[in-house]
């Protein structure tokens, strides 16, 4: 049970109506991060506005790369929304979820290309608190990645870190994106959005 309750679409405005579809259709359920954040509606067109054009932006990295280290901050935070969210969308990628197992022992897990490694290690020192990037994880992974892999990167991971803290801390845990499971938000068996 999330902290503060999601709005049913009968109680939102009929753009937020709007945008519950637009999400039901997109990825199947209504994402409970959205319906939480309704309760302040200058925020959550903010918030979507900011995912929306983020993932657009994003097309410098592999998807693997970004997805990766993205997944690694949901799981080292331990935010469950953002672990189901997370591994249903390499799903949709094509990735391959089974190595997600092996996430807590990328550093020698044959299932990650080093790439890959990079990015999850820079994930850890970004996430920390203070991070603990250093000039040369930051010099390499330009020469892996240039530039702007290197900002999408930053980028990405800083956005999971908000996403996940705000979601742990508003008690939003896993829907059942990752499993094909049934949607926790409270309407979703009685009213259609």
């Amino acid at each position: 049970m999330t902290r503060i309750p999601p709005v049913a679409p009968e109680d939102a405005s009929f753009a937020v109506r709007l945008a519950y579809r637009a999400a039901a259709k997109m990825v199947g359920e209504v994402p409970e991060p959205f319906a939480v954040f309704a309760h302040h509606p200058k925020l959550f067109f903010t918030s979507l506005t900011q995912e929306f054009a983020a993932g657009k932006a994003s097309t410098t990295l592999p998807v693997s790369v970004r997805e990766l280290a993205v997944y690694r901050v949901a799981w080292t935070l331990g935010c469950s929304w953002c672990v189901d969210f997370g591994t249903m969308m390499q799903r949709l990628d094509g990735l391959d979820v089974d190595r997600l197992k092996d996430i807590g022992e990328y550093e020698t897990s044959t299932k990650y290309s080093d790439d890959e490694r990079a990015a999850i290690a820079y994930a850890d020192a970004m996430t920390q608190s203070p991070d603990v990037v250093t000039d040369e994880q930051v010099a390499d992974l330009e020469r892996r990645f240039g530039r702007a892999g290197v900002v999408e990167l930053t980028y990405q991971i800083g956005l999971e870190n908000m996403r996940a803290r705000i979601n742990s801390s508003l008690g939003i845990t896993e829907q059942g994106f990752s499993s094909g499971d049934a949607c926790r938000v409270p309407w979703a068996s009685s009213t259609p959005v």
